[in-house]
C-alpha cells in the first residue's frame, strides 16, 4: 500500500523537529511538505532551522524546501507543531481548505467539537469532528493531543477509571524540553526547581475532566472528578514525571489497581497501529522506578511507565507515572492519532 504524504506547520522548531525524526520511515506516512513562518518561507530546511536533536535531519529532509505556512500546495494531512501565538488563524484556515490538521498545539483543544484524543484511552471522542464541518463550514478538520504533562497523568489514571475516581491530586516534575529552544535559562534551572509553568497547572486540570470524560453525541462531559495540579520545572532534559494521589469510590485492593495496569489496552494495540506500543501502560516492580534516564527512551518513547503504588494517608492509593514529554508528549502522540484516524477511515 502506497504511503500517505503529510506536512508540517512549524517544522523549523523544536517539535517539528521531533515530528521529523520521528516520521522517518514512517510505514504509512511519507514527509513531503515542511511549512513555516515567513522568515523561513523558500530557505533549504538545513539553512532554515538549527538541529537541536541527536544526529543530523534526514538528508532527504536537510535539502527540502520550506514553504510558507499557508493551505495551498501542502498535502491534505498535516501535523502542527505551530508556535500558539499564530496556530488558531492557521489550523483553521487549513482545515477550512479542506486538510486534516492534526494539532499539538493548545489552541483547540478545549473547544467543544474538537476531539482532544490519547487513542487508548478515547477513541470513540473522535465522533466529534462529524459536527465541525456543519458548525463551522470547514471542507477538513482539527483533531488535537493533549499537553505532555496531562498525557502522562491520563495514560496512568486510564487503567484506573474503572474503580470510580472521585478525586485525584498530580504534582509533576517536568523536563527542560518541554519549554522548547531555547528553553529556560541555565542559570535558573540548574541546582534548581522553578515551581511555575503559566497556564500548566489550569490545563492538567481541564484536560484531564475533557480526555476522561463521556462522549455525548456533540458534546463531551467532562469527568465528574475533582483534579488538582502542582507543575516544577526540574533539571532533567527528557521525560515528565508525575506524582499522582487518587480517592476512588470503590475500595480496590493493590492486586485490583496492579491487574488494571498490566492488562491495560485499547484500539491501537488490537490494530497494531505503527506506532503503538505492545504495552501502553508499563509498571515496573522497582522501588526507585520509573526513572526518567533510565526509562523514557524505552518504546521509542511512546509508553507510559508506572510505579511505587502504594496505600496514601489522605486519599485512597498513590503512585508515579513517567513519560517522553517531547514524543508521547507531543509529536509521537499526533502520529498515533493519525494512524487511529487513518484505521477508523477519517483520512479520505
Amino acid at each position: 500500500m502506497s504511503r500517505i504524504e503529510v506536512g508540517i506547520l512549524g517544522a523549523t522548531g523544536m517539535v517539528g523537529q521531533h515530528f521529523i525524526k520521528f516520521l522517518d520511515g514512517h510505514p504509512l506516512f511519507h514527509l513531503t511538505w515542511l511549512g513555516a513562518s515567513e522568515r523561513s518561507a523558500g530557505k533549504r530546511y538545513s539553512d532554515a532551522a538549527k538541529w537541536h536533536l541527536g544526529g543530523a535531519p534526514p538528508a532527504d529532509i536537510a535539502n527540502r524546501k520550506v514553504e510558507d505556512a499557508k493551505p495551498g500546495n501542502a498535502p491534505k494531512l498535516v501535523f502542527s507543531a505551530m508556535d500558539a501565538g499564530v496556530a488558531t488563524e492557521i489550523e483553521q484556515a487549513f482545515a477550512a481548505a479542506g486538510h486534516v490538521v492534526v494539532s499539538n498545539s493548545r489552541n483547540h483543544r478545549m473547544e467543544q467539537d474538537v476531539p482532544l484524543l490519547v487513542p487508548e484511552i478515547n477513541p470513540d471522542h473522535l465522533g466529534l469532528v462529524a459536527g465541525q464541518q456543519s458548525a463551522r463550514g470547514w471542507k477538513g478538520k482539527i483533531v488535537t493531543n493533549p499537553n505532555c504533562s496531562t498525557i502522562v497523568l491520563t495514560m496512568g489514571l486510564a487503567p484506573l477509571m474503572q474503580f470510580g475516581v472521585t478525586k485525584i491530586i498530580a504534582t509533576t516534575m517536568q523536563a527542560i524540553s518541554g519549554a522548547g529552544y531555547p528553553g529556560v535559562p541555565s542559570m535558573d534551572i540548574l541546582g534548581n526547581v522553578i515551581p511555575y509553568i503559566g497556564n500548566e497547572e489550569e490545563k492538567m486540570q481541564e484536560e484531564t475532566q475533557k480526555i476522561l470524560g463521556t462522549f455525548a453525541g456533540d458534546r463531551i462531559s467532562p469527568l465528574a472528578a475533582t483534579v488538582s495540579a502542582h507543575c516544577n520545572r526540574v533539571a532533567v532534559v527528557d521525560g515528565h514525571t508525575v506524582t499522582v494521589s487518587v480517592e476512588f469510590n470503590t475500595k480496590p485492593t493493590e492486586k485490583d489497581l496492579r491487574h488494571a495496569f498490566d492488562s491495560f489496552k485499547g484500539l491501537p494495540q488490537d490494530r497494531e497501529l505503527p506506532s503503538a506500543p505492545k504495552r501502553p501502560v508499563q509498571y515496573m516492580v522497582e522501588a526507585d522506578r520509573p526513572q526518567p534516564r533510565k526509562d523514557v527512551e524505552r518504546e521509542r518513547g511512546m509508553a507510559a511507565f508506572v510505579g511505587r503504588l502504594r496505600p496514601c494517608p489522605v486519599f485512597d492509593w498513590k503512585f508515579v507515572a513517567l513519560g517522553h514529554n517531547t514524543v508521547r508528549g507531543a509529536a509521537g502522540a499526533a502520529v498515533l492519532n493519525a494512524e487511529l484516524m487513518q484505521s477508523e477511515g477519517l483520512l479520505g
